[in-house]
């Protein structure tokens, strides 16, 4: 039944996809939706996406001083972890979870909304092809803007750290520069923003389908909501796996 369940919804996953990446009818609307889109989903998050970084950061380099390095370590230890750890994981996958539960419920919300009151419908009567007006530009407009806040999360979390050195002189800065310095591999920053592409398509389009097919009240919406973030939050763990399989 689980397995049915799964196939099914699937199934209805492509079709909504396959009307989605259609041809816009008028690109002057839809450029207008994209970078409204753009706005709404990427630029009103840069705030909370500096802001938890920064204090990521910081903590993550305390942490690793305190706890893990000791007098057989290098000095710059501190320093290349935590960069390490913003280049591969934080600032690519677990900026992306904690977007899909701000971004995802938005969109998801948005779109039940729309369903419920007919909009959709209207839509639709007029001859209006709903799924891609709706999505297309939420799914390109995200994906224009996470890889940027995956950069600003990055440069976030090493401000944070260096905060820690002339603040709280927990390390010094001249450390913990030659730690983010010691053998960086550039193609750890690309494999986080090639990775924030996939999240970023998963978390619009998968929150567009839950809010695409909202059947009921104000009560289906906010379900619908809950059930955006949780499925594009395992999805993207699932395809993290899978992703830095392939990309390392």
């Amino acid at each position: 039944m689980f397995i049915q369940s799964y196939l099914t919804a699937l199934g209805k996953y492509l079709q909504l996809m396959g009307r989605v990446f259609s041809v816009p009818e008028r690109f002057r609307v839809f450029w207008k939706q994209y970078l409204k889109e753009m706005t709404q989903l990427g630029v009103d998050s840069i705030g909370i996406v500096l802001l938890i970084s920064f204090f990521i950061g910081a903590v993550i380099c305390i942490q690793i001083k305190l706890n893990i390095q000791s007098a057989w370590m290098p000095n710059w230890t501190s320093g290349y972890v935590t960069r390490e750890i913003f280049l591969l994981e934080f600032s690519s996958s677990i900026m992306c979870l904690i977007l899909s539960g701000k971004v995802g419920s938005n969109i998801a919300s948005e779109i039940g909304t729309m369903r419920v009151t007919q909009q959709i419908d209207a839509l639709e009567i007029m001859g209006v092809n709903s799924a891609s007006f709706l999505i297309l530009p939420k799914i390109a407009g995200l994906m224009t803007m996470i890889p940027i806040l995956v950069i600003f999360s990055t440069i976030s979390g090493f401000l944070g750290a260096y905060a820690t050195a002339y603040v709280a002189h927990i390390i010094t800065p001249a450390h913990l520069t030659e730690g983010l310095q010691h053998d960086f591999n550039v193609w750890f920053f690309w494999m986080g923003v090639i990775k924030s592409f996939f999240f970023a398509f998963i978390i619009a389009s998968v929150s567009s389908y839950y809010g695409y097919r909202v059947e009921g009240g104000s009560f289906e919406v906010g379900k619908a909501s809950t059930d955006a973030v949780v499925a594009s939050s395992m999805l993207i763990l699932f395809s993290d796996i899978f992703l830095t399989n392939i990309l390392s």
